[in-house]
Order: structure tokens, then C-alpha cells, then sequence
């Protein structure tokens, strides 16, 4: 792995990092640790993490791709605003084989809502 995806990846992994980041915020927070790298190497390096299995990638339409870790929870994504939650629900990974019959390796649920931000300041859409 190179010195730049594993920045990224300690980027990512990190609690005390906002998650759900874009690749443009990960680029802001690499130079903000006085790290030199270009914003394509940002994006390449995502995708060989995500293509690795090392990170999630969550697209909200009308919005840019979001990575977070791989550890096991869901999403609420407010259908106004694009802002993303996360949620810990029940693993349905069983349920989901048995009905369709086959293995899966692995399924990204998320929950659409309106969060209180919007509700509260009538965001049109």
C-alpha cells in the first residue's frame, strides 16, 4: 500500500474524523497535515481502497461519493439537504440469503428521511 493510501485510510478509519467524508474533504484534510498530494491521487487512491474492500463508497444522488470504514452499519441520508447518518440496525444478511436463494457478500442500506434542519427551515424539494 502506498504512503498516500494509507494516509487516506487512517483518514477514514479515524474517530475523531467526521465520517462520511468527500474525496475533496480528505484531499482539504491531507494538506491541512502539511501532506503534498495532488486531488487525482486523492481520487486514485480511493478507488484502490474501495476496489481492496478496505473502504465503503456511498453515492446520494446529487451528490458527491462519500467513503467511510467498512465496519457493519446502515444509513440515513436526508433526501433534501444529502446529509448522512449513520445507523445501527440488525444485520439482515441472513434474512437477505434466504429469500433469494444465493450468498452475498455484502448490501449498503440506507434510509431515506428529512432531517430536522430541513424540517425546520422549509428547504424546498
Amino acid at each position: 500500500m502506498t504512503k498516500n493510501a494509507e494516509n487516506i485510510l487512517n483518514i477514514i478509519n479515524s474517530p475523531s474524523t467526521p465520517s462520511h467524508l468527500t474525496a475533496e474533504q480528505i484531499y482539504l484534510i491531507l494538506k491541512e497535515q502539511n501532506q503534498k498530494t495532488a486531488l487525482a491521487t486523492v481520487y486514485n487512491n480511493l478507488s484502490l481502497l474501495y476496489n481492496q474492500g478496505l473502504i465503503r463508497k456511498m453515492s446520494v444522488e446529487g451528490y458527491p461519493d462519500r467513503y467511510d470504514n467498512i465496519k457493519r452499519h446502515d444509513h440515513l441520508v436526508c433526501k433534501k439537504c444529502g446529509k448522512m447518518s449513520d445507523i445501527a440496525l440488525d444485520d439482515f444478511t441472513g434474512q437477505i440469503q434466504k429469500q433469494i436463494g444465493i450468498p452475498i457478500i455484502s448490501y449498503d442500506l440506507k434510509v431515506n428521511y428529512i432531517c430536522d434542519e430541513c424540517l425546520k427551515s422549509n428547504i424546498p424539494g
